[in-house]
């Protein structure tokens, strides 16, 4: 199986700022894969880059985790969070991984 992750800043690409609460961020990333059927997960991470113009920059991310997801949706995913977030590009990383589930009841 394929994991497939995307990473989308939430720093706007011209403030170079978070414009709104986390919250709103999520809940759009959550609108976005409804939209598209596919099952997902998502974590909040930390961390920093440097721009072309070597400026560094910390920012909050939104990481989305899709397992066995069809490219094309991955890749229209990707289009519509980098542009509803106005990012100038988001980071996409696929991994082969074994998942399986475990069913269990008492």
């Amino acid at each position: 199986m394929t994991e497939t992750k995307i990473y989308v800043g939430l720093n706007d690409s011209e403030t170079r700022r978070q414009e709104f609460e986390t919250e709103k961020y999520a809940s759009i990333l959550k609108t976005v894969c409804r939209s598209y059927h596919v099952s997902f997960s998502f974590a909040l991470v930390q961390g920093g880059y440097i721009h072309e113009d070597g400026e560094f920059t910390q920012e909050n991310s939104l990481v989305l985790s899709l397992i066995d997801a069809d490219p094309t949706v991955v890749e229209a995913i990707s289009r519509d969070l980098c542009a509803f977030f106005n990012q100038e590009s988001v980071l996409i990383t696929e991994s082969q991984v074994k998942a399986y589930f475990i069913n269990e009841k008492l």
